[in-house]
C-alpha cells in the first residue's frame, strides 16, 4: 500500500495500469482495470473519469450499507476500496450447483437494501453480487446506480435463466416475496 500511495504522489493524484505492474490484476472490463493492493485492499483505475465519479457517488452514498464495499481512497481516475474474498453468484453457482433458499433470501435483501440507499437501478447483473467468505452478500460495479431507472431486476433475472437456475430462483421467491413473485414470473422466458 505504501508503493501505490508514493505512485499516487508521483503522479499527482492519477494513476495508470503500467505504474501497477507490481501489483495482481484481478479484473479487467470496458470502464477500467481491478488491482489487489493489500489482502483487504483493491484498486480500480477508471478509464473514463466521468464514469469514476458516477461509481465513487454510489459508494459514498452507500457507505453506511453493508453490502456496499468500504471506500477507503481515491483520486481523478481511481478508487481505493474493500477486496471482497469470495466467490460472485454466478461462480457460486457453478461451484454448488443448486441455489438455496438462503442465498435467494439475501439477494432479495440485497435489492431492498439498494433500494433503502437512495439507488434508482435496482438490477444487477450476477457477476457483480459477491458473496464474502462468511456468506455476506457484496454489490460491485455500481456506476449506473443513479442514472438508469430500473427497479426490476431484468439482467438478474435473465443472467439466472442463461446459468439455468431462474426457475430455481422464482420458486423460492415466490415462498419468500410473493409480490415480488408475482411483478417477475413472466419477464424472462
Amino acid at each position: 500500500m505504501k508503493d501505490f500511495k508514493n505512485i499516487v504522489a508521483k503522479n499527482k493524484g492519477t494513476v495508470t495500469i503500467r505504474d501497477l505492474s507490481s501489483y495482481t490484476m484481478i479484473g479487467r472490463g470496458a470502464d477500467g482495470s481491478i488491482f489487489q493492493l493489500t489482502p483487504e485492499k483493491c484498486v480500480k483505475i477508471f478509464v473514463n473519469e466521468d464514469t469514476q465519479k458516477k461509481e465513487l457517488n454510489a459508494l459514498q452514498l452507500g457507505q453506511s450499507s453493508p453490502i456496499i464495499p468500504k471506500l477507503y481512497e481515491y483520486g481523478e481516475n481511481y478508487i481505493v476500496m474493500e477486496f471482497v474474498k469470495g466467490s460472485n453468484l454466478k461462480h457460486l453457482l457453478r461451484k454448488e450447483k443448486k441455489l438455496s433458499e438462503e442465498i435467494v433470501g439475501k439477494v432479495l435483501s440485497m435489492l431492498d437494501e439498494m433500494k433503502a440507499v437512495g439507488f434508482k437501478r435496482l438490477d444487477i447483473e450476477v457477476r457483480h453480487i459477491f458473496f464474502n467468505e462468511q456468506r455476506e452478500i457484496k454489490v460491485i460495479d455500481l456506476k449506473r446506480a443513479f442514472n438508469t431507472d430500473r427497479s426490476v431486476p431484468t439482467k438478474l433475472l435473465s443472467g439466472l435463466s442463461k446459468l439455468g437456475f431462474l426457475k430455481e430462483f422464482l420458486d423460492h421467491v415466490s415462498r419468500l416475496s410473493p409480490a415480488k413473485y408475482e411483478e417477475w414470473k413472466n419477464l424472462v422466458n
